[in-house]
């Protein structure tokens, strides 16, 4: 996933030459997404700043200090923490005119420019079926893991004219949603 929010971010905004990827150091599964994300910011000569943030502070002091510079973009990596403050990095993303992607659609929707990643009511629909098997008996133990089979590709329209970006018309052929 971490690769395809950079493939993404680069597609959506080509000027992009750099990147700040903020995550939550407290969420167990945000590191996981680093050693992907660094390999795409290298195949794709993509500067990448990552930084570990635990409030707004944290990441109101990483983004200023990154937008310094031109041709900046943003990896908000999947957390609690990230959820919790979604419009808060979202207004800042604006302010600093950094395009930005995420990894769910609630993201997009609160005016993100895009976000790539699994179809959660998918999912949802998807564990009620494991709940009504286990009711009926089955053991929890016995029962396949699953992987998603299904991911969402939504881009804000509105977010891009705000930051300027004219979206590629392929690119929004593929989007399974556009927010306009």
């Amino acid at each position: 996933m971490g690769a395809k929010w950079l493939q993404l971010l680069k597609e959506i905004a080509p000027s992009v030459t750099r990147a700040a990827v903020i995550y939550d150091p407290a969420t167990p599964a945000a590191p996981g997404f680093l050693p992907l994300i660094n390999a795409a910011g290298r195949s794709s000569g993509v500067d990448l700043f990552i930084h570990g943030v635990r409030d707004a502070a944290e990441t109101e002091r990483a983004l200023s200090a990154f937008a310094g510079e031109p041709n900046g973009g943003l990896i908000a990596v999947p957390s609690g923490l990230i959820a919790n403050q979604r419009d808060f990095v979202i207004s800042l993303a604006h302010r600093l005119r950094l395009p930005d992607v995420s990894a769910f659609r609630y993201y997009s929707a609160s005016g993100g420019l895009a976000s790539y990643g699994v179809d959660n009511i998918g999912l949802y629909r998807r564990a009620a079926s494991y709940v009504d098997r286990i009711l009926k008996g089955a053991k929890p133990a016995d029962l396949p893991v699953q992987l998603p089979n299904r991911y969402e590709l939504i881009i804000n329209l509105k977010t891009a004219k705000t930051l300027g970006i004219e979206v590629p018309s392929t690119l929004l052929a593929r989007a399974d949603e556009v927010i306009e």
